[in-house]
């Protein structure tokens, strides 16, 4: 175990400008002390103490490295992770808090706060993915037809219909990500190949951003309101017409319990790691932001005062028999 002195001493090594510049003396220094020390157990502690500064420093490097890419290539968050999911580690997320405590500005903190939530979503969507291999071997059959198209627009043309189709899932994501990120780094990929996987990545992303369905948008509206009374009230209208009544307003967004249930779960489930996996608790501690409180209080809302009703109200066909049987 580290000694309390390193453990503080890595929030001075998060400064990575400031103990560049001062490094080199820093190790020089420690030698020069342990080369003159005659006192064994002190010319060892010496010899430790850099050593174990050093490891320190090229763990905080990395972690540095792995977050200027992330910051310079915001877009690219799941091809990042796809590339690099075992840079993605409990340190890296304890090294993104110890960055948060050095700013004085609320702003900051919670720009870090953000991005955290977003490491950790396309981590978690990563890892669920790899869990379902029938799901990933469904992909893979997808992503292989698509590779067999006669050409680049056939092939970016199958993605959009499968968009269309609601087929573009996570999975099939997570493949072609996984392709564009290989190809890019691949120093033996020639040229064509780089531009083919591109068109198909570029392909994804323009076919994501046409279907999102309007229960996003709606999210979006209620997570938006800052008032619980006035958000549960937008809430109960975005449900008021029903599946058989006319729309009330024209230009609001109306949909059903089920269908808005379904998609806070699929938002509440790309924010949500194993409460098992402690090795990014710190992570975990710090991604707490409104917007997943707001929706774990909307999904709780649905459950108990629609859906529950609903299943009440509406029994199966042909089952009149009381529940309490």
């Amino acid at each position: 175990m580290r000694s309390l002195e390193l453990r503080n001493g890595e929030k001075y090594l998060v400064f990575r400008e400031e103990w560049n510049k001062y490094k080199e003396s820093f190790y020089t220094r420690c030698k020069t002390r342990a080369d003159r020390e005659t006192d064994p157990t002190m010319k060892q502690r010496l010899i430790s103490l850099a050593s174990n500064v050093n490891k320190i420093d090229e763990a905080m490097e990395k972690h540095d490295e792995l977050l200027m890419e992330i910051q310079d290539n915001p877009t690219d968050l799941d091809a990042i992770v796809a590339k690099r999911r075992k840079d993605f580690t409990g340190d890296f997320f304890r090294f993104l808090a110890l960055l948060s405590e050095t700013y004085d500005n609320l702003e900051d903190r919670d720009g870090v706060a953000r991005l955290v939530a977003k490491c950790m979503s396309a981590v978690s969507a990563f890892d669920k993915t790899l869990e379902s291999l029938e799901t990933l071997d469904a992909a893979q059959a997808k992503f292989d037809d698509i590779l067999n198209s006669s050409s680049v627009d056939a092939a970016c043309e199958k993605i959009k219909s499968l968009a269309k189709a609601k087929e573009l899932d996570s999975s099939l994501i997570l493949l072609i990500n996984s392709a564009w990120a290989t190809a890019k780094e691949s120093t033996s990929v020639k040229n064509e190949v780089k531009d083919i996987m591109y068109s198909l990545y570029k392909a994804m992303k323009r076919s994501l951003r046409s279907i999102s369905p309007k229960e996003i948008k709606l999210l979006k509206h209620l997570l938006n309101i800052a008032d619980p009374e006035e958000r549960f009230s937008a809430l109960a209208t975005a449900f008021s017409p029903g599946d058989d009544h006319e729309a009330k307003d024209p230009y609001a967004l109306y949909t059903t319990p089920k269908e808005l249930h379904k998609w806070i779960k699929i938002m509440l489930d790309a924010y949500h790691l194993n409460k098992e996996d402690t090795d990014i608790k710190e992570a975990r501690k710090m991604s707490q932001p409104v917007i997943i409180q707001r929706l774990f209080i909307l999904k709780e809302t649905i459950e108990e005062e629609y859906l529950e009703k609903t299943t009440l109200q509406m029994p199966p066909e042909g089952d009149t028999k009381s529940e309490e049987e």
